[in-house]
């Protein structure tokens, strides 16, 4: 069965990866439209490829360049976050692919549940800051999540319907990042390029910084929250510093059933579009012969203290994982910017948290608006 996809971020790292799912899997995987920010350059290149039913564009200029640069094909436009939510709810759609970095997918994620559609989960600031919105919005509507994650994919792959109160622990993976090994001092003078050569994956900026600080790690704990409906005392991490084994499983017989596959992205991504189905694709197989050898270690939590401030706001929940997911792209942006050094990313972070009074079951006014606070808060903490 083909599936008809709407990809919010397509111009992204995310983006292009399903661009080549869709290529790979023709039969089973149409693009029917495309959103993205401010990329219209490469946007006008996929629209032309593809002939997308409807593309939406955020920024402005970039909706004035991209109606510039069309030609034949004539798609239904839509411009600014009001676009976002249309095109997500789009009736020709089944699923919608949500790629947007940080929470600007939140409402569309919302948008596409309420109107039926199944949603694949990349930007995992939308569990962390309301995952319990959007799973009983999900639960209300009848629809589906699924994980595009590596490690999200990993687990739901892994866990293939057992039931929740068979498992004992899900074990995420960390590659561990470009500074794995190095203690608190030798972290004080990283520069932005250094944090940005990940060993084993090619994302965008943000994400790759939140590897090297393993905030990224501790997002996807209170994710894995969420999607699979599990205390946060039973979601572990590991370093696995070869990203071969992309999540486990440990079940309460004491079996651990694990992942395993080449770091690309396209894998999950197909899979969620192929479900429950396992498809041919275009992506590279494992050779085993030529592997080597897997290692694990513990995760440093002195000189990377993000997993555990993640794990302090999944186990208080409320807005405090709002605070964290918001400080931490701020402090990410002005670290990018060179305006503050890598360790006082976590340091803006956790102050926020401290200075913030938890309000529980939040609403998606009060998440936004708390949001709003903490931007302001970590703009100013970094000013300083």
């Amino acid at each position: 069965m083909k599936k008809r996809v709407v990809v919010l971020g397509s111009t992204g790292s995310i983006g292009t990866s399903a661009m080549k799912v869709a290529r790979g899997i023709p039969d089973r995987m149409e693009i029917v439209g495309l959103a993205a920010n401010r990329n219209a350059a490469l946007l006008l290149e996929q629209t032309r490829e593809i002939n997308p039913l409807v593309v939406s564009v955020t920024c402005p200029d970039s909706f004035k360049q991209f109606k510039q640069g069309l030609n034949g094909h004539q798609p239904r436009l839509l411009q600014g976050v009001e676009g976002l939510e249309e095109i997500a709810s789009m009736p020709e759609a089944d699923i919608v692919l949500i790629a947007i970095v940080g929470v600007a997918g939140l409402r569309p994620a919302l948008a596409a549940i309420r109107a039926g559609k199944d949603i694949a989960v990349a930007s995992k600031e939308i569990l962390v800051v309301a995952g319990e919105i959007v799973m009983r919005e999900a639960k209300k509507y009848g629809v589906n999540v699924f994980p595009v994650d590596s490690e999200h994919s990993a687990i739901w792959q892994c866990l293939d319907g057992k039931p929740v109160d068979s498992i004992k622990r899900l074990i995420l993976t960390a590659s561990g990042g470009p500074f794995r090994g190095k203690k608190a001092d030798e972290l004080k003078n990283v520069t932005v390029e250094q944090a940005l050569k990940h060993p084993t994956w090619t994302m965008g900026q943000k994400i790759t910084i939140d590897s090297a600080t393993l905030f990224n790690k501790g997002l996807e704990t209170i994710e894995a929250k969420w999607l699979f409906n599990i205390p946060m005392n039973q979601v572990d991490v590991i370093v696995h510093p070869q990203s071969i084994i992309h999540s486990m499983v440990e079940f309460n017989d004491g079996a651990v059933i694990a992942q395993l596959s080449v770091s690309d992205m396209c894998y999950p991504i197909q899979y969620a579009v192929t479900y429950p189905d396992r498809v041919p694709g275009a992506m590279k197989l494992l050779d085993f012969a030529k592997m080597g050898s897997l290692t694990f270690e513990e995760p440093d939590l002195k000189t990377f203290p993000a997993l555990m401030l993640a794990r302090e706001a999944g186990n208080t929940c409320g807005t405090l994982p709002t605070v964290l997911n918001a400080a931490n792209e701020v402090a990410v942006d002005n670290f990018l910017n060179r305006r503050i050094k890598f360790h006082q990313i976590w340091e803006i972070v956790e102050e926020c948290m401290r200075r913030h009074s938890v309000i529980k079951d939040p609403d998606l006014d009060v998440i936004e608006s708390v949001d709003a606070w903490t931007r302001k808060e970590a703009q100013i903490l970094c000013q300083k």
